[in-house]
């Protein structure tokens, strides 16, 4: 009967040792899935700033064509404010001579 015991004794440390083994491999496969959740997370993550980068290198440079855009414009402006002061010039000097002209009139149809 010691034999049978002795037996017994192996198989239980052996169920013991399969049930420790069972453990620790679902505990590895719990952590390994935690990691693996986390990881996801991390790479969406740094998806969508890759994403949100892109849309602000879109936003400056859809603003930088809007500055050109716009000083392209002030410049435009520029040229034509001073086209209308050299016409402004000339219609004062035009002016002045007609009202000179219409003095001289004037004095000799007195």
């Amino acid at each position: 009967g010691r034999g049978k015991m002795a037996a017994g004794g192996a198989a239980d440390a052996q169920a013991r040792f399969g049930h420790s083994v069972k453990g620790l491999l679902t505990e590895k496969v719990t952590s390994c899935g935690t990691d693996v959740i986390a990881l996801t997370k991390q790479v969406l993550k740094g998806s969508r700033s890759a994403e949100l980068l892109g849309q602000a290198a879109r936003n400056m440079v859809l603003q930088e064509d809007a500055i050109l855009h716009s000083e392209d414009s002030l410049r435009k402006m520029a040229i034509i404010t001073t086209h209308l002061q050299y016409q402004q010039e000339a219609i004062q000097k035009n002016v002045e001579r007609s009202s000179n002209l219409q003095d001289q009139l004037s004095h000799l149809l007195k």
